[in-house]
């Protein structure tokens, strides 16, 4: 359902949204309304598919439900923040005490807003959120040894040539190159790129950079990532 929900509301490309409600009817209601203000739409239905859409699609905003089924809302985000998601992420839920603002807001949210609302409101928050991650303006090029990365379309390129990375491989590159000339450790790709906060005992990290490596040399960027034994890896500034 939810899959099928996200490609039916399709509108132009002002703000990508990921809405994350288990609330159908609401979610439609929402998703129409932002259509109709020229913005696209995914939506998820639970908390495990809203981590999965978000790292297949980087969204410019969030609208996310506390009491999502499957893994609650804070879990989500609490998750998103871990892995450096930093998408604004707007708080919807029933939930509406100060108590529950504050943990919210001390979990990663920007805003918070109480259900029933106001889609006038609504749309007010997120143009706001919007606006406020305009004015950061963070760096969204990053370069190290020839390799560009492109933060905010998510794309890789070596010279003229695209590397093609899956979501992961893509965070693994990027902790490499905001790191450049220092060592990344094993346990630090760990908690970036899949949350974990303990070793999974499995060779994850070194299977995934193993596939980065190979795309890499095959876009023509060499073998531009050394591996420090027994630590970690790194990139060289020159």
């Amino acid at each position: 359902m939810s899959r099928a929900f996200g490609a039916l509301f399709k509108g132009g490309d002002a703000m990508h949204v990921l809405l994350a409600e288990d609330d159908l009817k609401l979610a439609a209601m929402i998703a129409e309304r932002l259509v109709a203000e020229s913005h696209t739409v995914a939506h998820a239905s639970s908390g495990p598919e809203a981590l999965e859409m978000a790292e297949a699609a980087i969204p410019d905003v969030v609208v996310l439900d506390r009491m999502l089924p499957g893994i609650d809302g804070l879990s989500v985000l609490r998750r998103w923040r871990e892995v450096g998601l930093g998408a604004p992420v707007l708080m919807l839920t029933a939930l509406d005490s100060i108590d529950d603002r504050v943990e919210g807001l001390e979990t990663g949210a920007d805003d918070y807003l109480g259900k029933p609302f106001a889609f006038t409101e609504l749309l007010a928050r997120l143009n706001a959120l919007m606006r406020r991650a305009a004015a950061v303006q963070p760096d969204l090029m990053l370069e190290a040894r020839g390799v560009v990365l492109d933060l905010l379309k998510r794309e890789a390129r070596c010279g003229d040539q695209p590397v093609l990375l899956q979501p992961r491989e893509f965070r693994l590159l990027e902790q490499l190159v905001r790191n450049k000339g220092d060592t990344v450790t094993r346990q630090m790709l760990l908690e970036k790129v899949w949350g974990f906060h303990f070793d999974p005992q499995t060779n994850i990290v070194e299977t995934h950079m193993s596939r980065l490596r190979s795309k890499l040399v095959e876009s023509g960027a060499c073998d531009v990532i050394q591996t420090v034994r027994g630590v970690g890896y790194r990139i060289d500034e020159t």
